[in-house]
């Protein structure tokens, strides 16, 4: 019995971990977006170095979920516990 509990906190542990991840992943890049459209609407002259700023910024906010993707496997396959 302790055995299946155990595993069904491992499961939500890995399952909460890349949800939330995921969730703050997609607020960051909705924000990012957001202020590299405004900047464009407000000055589009610079639209080749906002350009490479929203990229880098979308691609930081994405590296939170692949650490919840890599924190979720963790859990799920790498449990010395079990």
């Amino acid at each position: 019995m302790e055995g299946n509990l155990q595993l069904a906190l491992i499961c939500i542990g890995a399952g909460l971990s890349i949800g939330l991840a995921a969730i703050g992943a997609g607020i960051g890049i909705g924000l990012v977006g957001q202020g590299a459209t405004t900047g464009l609407a407000r000055n589009p002259e610079v639209q080749p170095k906002l350009m490479v700023f929203m990229i880098l910024g979308m691609a930081l906010a994405e590296s939170v979920a692949i650490y919840g993707l890599v924190i979720s496997l963790i859990l799920l396959y790498a449990n010395p516990l079990m």
